[in-house]
């Protein structure tokens, strides 16, 4: 009988089995676990907003969907050690650096449970000034102030999440990696339609932190028992090269989502002057609109590990025949998804919200929403190209693109000259022109290859 160590390297090496000859099923096998703990995401996502919205309380849908950006927020902090360790972790067992990278996992666990004590304390402390940024009217500002609390509350579970869910992928465990996200959304599920009827918004945000407790317990519980390379042991100091490492590609990956939370907020104070329940129908559109982007997410981020690991061990070409592959690939997935939602939008919409003004706002809303996933399939593989190889500043610029200055800048100006309808078609605007920053960085990289 096989004991544990020998059981943990031989999950090791067939994980770390990224060879060119099976570069597409390296891919996929990489890449559809991601995509499948996404989905989940989704539906779980979409069922907190189901029993919501079956309170027919349109200020109770818009003050929970104003407490999006805080979500996002915890995200970005979990997405510094989750993705900025993943990147750095690949590179390091493309090298055969094993020691090395056991430390890195440790230190981006440890220090992802300060942060999200620390980000989710400072803000509690600021929840009333802060929940007015995001939008909150004096009527909505009740029911974001109890959805908010628990969320804070449980900040250091939602920022720790990321940590084991990212590295696993490292060491071809992605299965695990789905696993844990399935059985955070299973419990949120069963808990949702328990705790809304009598709770409202703060039995939502309950059962959103619920279940991430129980996924972080089980990812931790893999890492103990399955992981060869992985580890949880404190440590008292990390070399100053790898953590410059981690952060630099860190931050530009939660640039993406503070950024991301920056324009729903100054969108959300664009829709204030049409009232409460243009917020409402948005909240609802972008929900639906996650099923699509999630999918994307899933296939971009999901070849992290593997452009890490070639990266790492200097695959140049194979690294760019990997690449034709996938933006080929994204490009025909999204636009069948793009098609598929925009046909069928008002019935997605109506199996949220029974609402019938709200799905007639919704329409448009989704169907301008979706309409530029082909851009941003291309611009998020791009910049996951960029994180992956270690190109910082590369990654930076497009992290800071279509959620970002662009977003800002196109939303400003269309708003300005054509209103509501420019508001609704700032996002696709803002992908094409990224999407375009995303060819510029691909050609100027091969450029600098050669």
């Amino acid at each position: 009988m096989r004991t544990r160590g020998e059981m943990k390297m031989e999950n090791t090496r067939q994980g770390n089995r990224f060879d060119s000859e099976r570069l597409i099923p390296n891919y996929f096998h990489l890449s559809v676990p991601v995509v499948m703990g996404s989905i989940v995401t989704i539906v779980y996502n979409l069922a907190d907003t189901y029993f919501i919205a079956q309170t027919g309380n349109a200020l109770l849908i818009a003050g929970v969907s104003l407490c999006a950006p805080i979500f996002m927020i915890l995200m970005a902090f979990g997405n510094i050690f989750g993705q900025g360790g993943s990147s750095l972790l690949s590179r390091l067992l493309g090298q055969r650096r094993t020691e090395d990278a056991r430390r890195v996992s440790a230190f981006c666990f440890w220090i992802a449970l300060a942060v999200g004590a620390a980000v989710g304390g400072a803000l509690l402390a600021l929840r009333d000034p802060f929940l007015s940024l995001l939008g909150s009217s004096p009527d909505t500002l009740p029911y974001a102030r109890e959805y908010g609390t628990v969320l804070l509350a449980g900040a250091p579970l939602i920022v720790v999440n990321f940590i084991h869910m990212n590295l696993l992928r490292c060491e071809g465990m992605s299965g695990f990696s789905m696993a844990g996200t399935v059985i955070g959304a299973v419990v949120n599920i069963i808990l949702d339609p328990l705790l809304i009827p009598g709770m409202g918004a703060a039995g939502a945000a309950i059962a959103t932190v619920i279940g991430y407790a129980c996924s972080v317990l089980f990812l931790l519980a893999i890492v103990l028992r399955r992981s060869a390379v992985l580890s949880v042991r404190p440590l008292l100091r990390l070399e100053l090269p790898f953590l410059k490492d981690v952060l630099s590609i860190g931050v530009t990956a939660a640039i993406t989502n503070i950024a991301t939370s920056l324009c729903t907020i100054l969108v959300n104070q664009k829709l204030l002057v049409y009232g409460d329940d243009r917020i409402a129908a948005m909240g609802i559109v972008l929900k639906v609109t996650m099923i699509v982007q999630m999918i994307l997410v899933g296939f971009s981020f999901g070849g992290v590990p593997l452009f890490g690991f070639l990266a790492g061990a200097g695959e140049r070409q194979t690294i760019r025949r990997l690449l034709r592959f996938c933006l080929t690939f994204l490009g025909a997935l999204s636009l069948t998804m793009t098609l598929l939602v925009c046909f069928a939008a008002q019935p997605l919409l109506r199996l949220i919200t029974p609402d019938e003004a709200l799905v007639r706002m919704g329409v448009p809303m989704l169907r301008w929403q979706t309409a530029g996933s082909v851009f941003a399939g291309a611009v998020m593989l791009t910049t996951c190209l960029c994180q992956a190889s270690g190109r910082a500043l590369p990654a930076l610029a497009l992290s800071l693109s279509r959620q970002g200055i662009i977003f800002v800048g196109v939303l400003l100006i269309a708003s300005r000259l054509f209103g509501y309808q420019g508001i609704l078609a700032s996002q696709c605007t803002a992908d094409a022109l990224s999407a375009a920053l995303a060819g510029a960085i691909l050609l100027a990289e091969r450029r600098r290859d050669r």
